[in-house]
């Protein structure tokens, strides 16, 4: 069953770009922003990315901390990264352990094909690290900006 409102952030591990570990529950203790996207380097991806990146100083001073998450290779994130000075921190599923967790996994459609694929998402967690708002089916434009909004929200500033 996927994670829902009121549920804690659950204790998982996902690969780091510069390898290693990064373990979500490393982030309690401050609110925490985590979100999954499709693929590195389309375009609908990169805008979220670079969006992100814009805000981080602002995140930053709210005392937020964010993550990107996709199924795409540590070294892919490093190259993506890089491309477009993403500030964003990634981490990488491969074998999709988080996005079955956050419901994230989906069946998807297009033209007319039915296969399995990431449902660009977000997860707002405070510092005790409760989900307090999640965003399914995203649309990039604006996304950003309205995450930031209910961080500032959350943290009364």
């Amino acid at each position: 069953m996927a994670i829902v409102e009121g549920d804690k952030l659950p204790a998982l591990t996902l690969d780091a770009p510069e390898g290693g570990g990064i373990a979500l529950t490393d982030y309690l203790g401050q609110p925490f922003v985590l979100y999954f996207y499709p693929k590195d380097d389309t375009a609908g991806c990169t805008r979220e990315a670079q969006d992100f990146s814009a805000l981080m100083p602002e995140f930053t001073t709210l005392g937020a901390r964010l993550l990107g998450v996709s199924k795409d290779t540590p070294a892919k994130h490093q190259k993506f990264a890089a491309k477009y000075d993403l500030t964003v921190p990634l981490a990488s599923d491969p074998e999709g352990v988080a996005l079955e967790a956050f419901g994230a996994w989906v069946e998807k459609q297009l033209y007319g094909r039915r296969y399995m694929g990431i449902d660009r998402s977000t997860f707002l967690f405070d510092a005790q690290g409760t989900l307090v708002r999640a965003w399914r089916k995203v649309r990039v434009p604006g996304h950003a900006e309205a995450v930031l909004a209910a961080v500032r929200e959350l943290s009364g500033k």
